[in-house]
């Protein structure tokens, strides 16, 4: 059985992608043996009603596959009242987590904001996703050119919550996870990670019970991130870890 951590419904805004609808999405995660698909919302990164589109994800994740679709709600810190969108994610919606895009929101980690959001999940009991990236730089819309997030910062930043759970999903292979990971309880997703026996490679830089399964589906195909786990040359229990027992332990830490 498989967690992904990782992954998205509603429309990319820049091209239709196969598993967009979330009747598909859910016969093609189904079909590579995902038990459960912790998902967050397209809209997250350009809407500015936040606030609508974490209740249109819930609403999503109870019609589609409910116990199956996780939601994880989005958070902007740069605008007005974006603490009751923490609020709401914990309380209404009852969200394990929320998702952060700092690149396509405005804000570098270096932002006082961004650690009140951090604070601010940590006394909320939410997991905190923060996205490096969500596609290739060469790939982007010409008009829309978004860089990849400036992880420098978070080892500083992360030793200051101690009750902060972290993960750090979409990073490259040149990103600097041993470092973070020294720093506190972060964990990381594979999806970005391309090179050959990326994952084993992820899992002897960091811990191994702080790798995850990561597969950016639908911007991904999720048979990638599955092959990965078959090339990885992990030993069984390694790759039951990455698959589902890390994540589970993460989602118990509630």
């Amino acid at each position: 059985m498989i967690i992904d951590t990782n992954a998205y419904l509603s429309r990319w805004p820049f091209r239709r992608l196969a598993g967009d609808e979330p009747a598909e999405f859910v016969a093609t995660i189904r079909k590579q043996g995902i038990a459960q698909a912790w998902v967050g919302s397209f809209d997250g990164l350009l809407h500015k009603d936040v606030g609508a589109v974490n209740a249109r994800l819930a609403a999503d994740c109870k019609s589609h596959g409910e116990g199956l679709l996780v939601p994880f709600g989005s958070v902007n810190p740069t605008l007005p009242d974006w603490q009751e969108d923490v609020r709401r994610c914990r309380e209404q919606h009852r969200m394990p987590g929320i998702r952060l895009h700092p690149n396509y929101h405005g804000y570098a980690l270096a932002d006082p904001r961004f650690a009140e959001v951090l604070r601010l999940a940590a006394n909320s009991r939410l997991i905190v996703q923060l996205v490096v990236t969500m596609e290739d730089e060469r790939t982007q819309h010409p008009l829309i050119q978004v860089p990849s997030v400036d992880l420098g910062p978070l080892a500083g930043i992360v030793p200051t919550i101690p009750s902060l759970r972290l993960m750090v999903l979409n990073q490259r292979h040149d990103a600097p996870v041993k470092k973070i990971a020294e720093a506190g309880h972060v964990w990381f997703d594979f999806a970005m990670v391309e090179r050959l026996r990326g994952v084993s490679t992820l899992a002897r830089q960091v811990p191994a019970g702080r790798v995850v399964f990561g597969s950016h589906f639908p911007l991904f195909y999720v048979e990638s991130a599955v092959l990965k786990m078959r090339e990885a040359g992990l030993k069984d229990e390694e790759l039951r870890a990455i698959s589902e027992g890390n994540a589970r332990r993460l989602l118990g830490g509630r």
